[in-house]
């Protein structure tokens, strides 16, 4: 079993709507190999929730810092959890 796994659930605000955030987010996180998925929240935010590696979570929550060109990220909010092993690839929903 690999202890370094884990989950990560990020809750992105600001301008990340419609700015091809969650498409991007899938890119970075299918080229790292992580799994899970990213959705809009009706209260405009992006929420990602992803599995796999910490070094590759770090890497994706560092991207999700400022996200695609076109947006403006003014707030993240972080939880780290326990890997659970949900998802197989990674989704934009």
């Amino acid at each position: 079993m690999d202890d370094d796994r884990a989950r990560l659930r990020l809750i992105i605000e600001g301008r990340v709507q419609g700015v091809w955030f969650r498409a991007s987010a899938a890119e970075q996180a299918q080229a790292s190999g992580v799994t899970g998925y990213a959705r809009n929240r009706p209260d405009g935010a992006v929420e990602i929730v992803a599995e796999g590696s910490r070094k590759k979570l770090e890497s994706l929550r560092l991207w999700a810092r400022t996200g695609p060109p076109l947006a403006h990220v003014s707030t993240i909010t972080e939880e780290w959890a326990q890997f659970k092993g949900d998802f197989d690839c990674f989704r934009v929903c």
